[in-house]
């Protein structure tokens, strides 16, 4: 993926945290008092992230926190993998933030992002917070400040609606970066009639979008794009 692209570095969205009844699973084993963090057993992340560090790859660890305590999920997470160079901030999913019948979330005010960002610049300074949904309005409504803000929207009917869609997005959070996900199935029915479909809706999003900071192709169909060798 970065290779598409000019002086880009390699960067993944890591989830680790995934709703779990009216909380989250780490995948990892921790210990905490709240009853809606669940911790595994053994740790399926060290090993992957290992490979992350020796392939200069930049890392966000992104959790779907339901009603967890998300001051509690940065401690607990960035405690078990901060020494990973890789890492370069935390993630929440705010479409499973105070949500777990669906995908829709509450939004964050400012208070919260900026005591968020606080967290986990505590244990680097340089770390961000990632902030992810389709609606503006689920982002906090001023704070800017050490966020990455994050579009996963999805079935549009054209590569021009999803370049105006986030092209709005963009403009909404200048000057603090943004990133985009895309490649989804139900956007496939357009975007598989491009001739390099990565390289070709990301390069119309740096041209349009010049906050961007990442593009993530998604894991739904990432092995259709780009098929083990």
């Amino acid at each position: 993926m970065a290779a598409k692209f000019a002086t880009a570095k390699p960067a993944a969205i890591w989830i680790l945290g995934i709703l779990d009844g009216e909380g989250t699973y780490l995948s990892f084993d921790c210990e905490t008092e709240d009853p809606h963090i669940r911790c595994s057993y053994v740790d399926i992340n060290e090993e992957t992230l290992t490979l992350f560090d020796k392939k200069g790859v930049d890392v966000w660890l992104q959790v779907e926190p339901g009603n967890a305590s998300v001051d509690e999920l940065i401690d607990i997470v960035l405690n078990q993998y901060k020494h990973h160079p890789s890492v370069v901030g935390f993630g929440i999913d705010v479409e499973w933030y105070k949500s777990t019948r669906g995908p829709e979330g509450q939004p964050i005010t400012d208070e919260e992002a900026k005591r968020w960002v606080a967290a986990v610049r505590r244990h680097n300074p340089e770390y961000q917070l990632f902030l992810k949904h389709w609606e503006k309005d689920w982002m906090p409504p001023t704070e800017r400040a050490g966020i990455f803000f994050v579009d996963d929207s999805q079935q549009f009917e054209s590569l021009e609606q999803m370049v105006t869609e986030f092209s709005d997005w963009g403009k909404t959070f200048a000057p603090a970066p943004v990133g985009f996900q895309y490649g989804y199935p139900a956007d496939k029915v357009w975007w598989q009639g491009l001739s390099d479909p990565p390289k070709d809706i990301g390069q119309a999003l740096v041209e349009n979008v010049p906050n961007t900071r990442g593009l993530f192709w998604v894991d739904f169909t990432i092995l259709e794009v780009f098929p083990p060798k």
